[in-house]
């Protein structure tokens, strides 16, 4: 399994403007090969991170490069609710206990 998580600064008072578009976007990941979950993750109301688990680094690379990621990707962050770019994180799973 490999888990990708893009982390983000949010400017203070626009977390609602956050979580509502991605709570309207289309995300594009129904019946990409490989896909397994996503999940928005919150720590407080101005650091978020986006949380989507991948059956291999592979399929999350495949999907980089295929339509449905541009069109995922297209609208962007809307201005002045996001500080900085995200940060990009890809970890492999080694130890996974239900």
């Amino acid at each position: 399994m490999f888990v990708v998580m893009n982390r983000f600064t949010i400017h203070p008072g626009k977390n609602a403007e956050f979580e509502g578009r991605w709570r309207t976007r289309q995300s594009h990941l129904g019946g990409v090969p490989g896909f397994e979950k996503f999940r928005l993750l919150k720590l407080d109301d101005t650091h978020y991170s986006s949380y989507a688990e991948w059956a291999s680094a592979e399929a999350f690379q495949a999907w980089t490069t295929s339509e449905a990621f541009r069109k995922a990707h297209g609208r962007g962050a809307p201005p002045g609710v996001i500080d900085g770019p995200p940060r990009l994180e890809c970890w492999e799973v080694v130890l996974d206990e239900e």
